[in-house]
């Protein structure tokens, strides 16, 4: 990474953090073991309940998420097929059979839209990485398989990637 980058992309991290209160969402520039995989890829680091994107091989910005309960977490590489701002919200069969009383869509905005501010799906399956109106629920083992971010770091997130970008899932 060359210098000015570096200097440009720490002045972004410390003007942030200082303008941001405690309650709020901020990502972290950290140093990182990602160097086998790509500027750009998104790792999800399950069992850590973190996402990273990584920015070269020694560094990343480091997001807390909500994963996968107990028995609903998966593993592998996919990628963004879809990015959405305040999408609606249509709870798949699985969801909807463990709560039959969940309407069949929910409006985006809506404070009771699990997808918050944002979304961006992958492909091959019903999962997204997303935005919460319940921030009490990052940091644990708490979806049906979407990774759950904070809207401000979704939001943050939704403005670094594009569809198409790689999403490698661990646990």
């Amino acid at each position: 990474m060359s210098m000015r980058i570096a200097v440009a992309l720490a002045a972004t991290v410390v003007t942030g953090v200082l303008t941001l209160t405690a309650a709020q969402a901020r990502p972290e520039m950290v140093g990182t073991n990602l160097a086998d995989y790509s500027p750009g890829t998104i790792v999800v680091k399950t069992n850590e309940r973190r996402l990273y994107l990584v920015l070269d091989s020694g560094h990343a910005v480091r997001y807390p998420v909500g994963v996968g309960k107990s028995g609903k977490q998966w593993a592998g590489t996919t990628r963004i097929d879809g990015k959405y701002r305040n999408p609606a919200w249509a709870p798949p069969a699985e969801v909807k059979r463990d709560k039959p009383s969940i309407p069949d869509v929910i409006p985006g905005g809506s404070p009771r839209n699990p997808m918050g501010v944002a979304a961006m799906t992958l492909s091959g399956g019903e999962y997204a990485i997303h935005g919460t109106n319940v921030p009490g629920s990052i940091g644990g083992f708490v979806s049906y398989g979407c990774i759950r971010m904070l809207n401000d770091d979704i939001t943050d997130l939704y403005s670094r990637v594009s569809v198409g970008t790689t999403v490698v899932v661990t646990r």
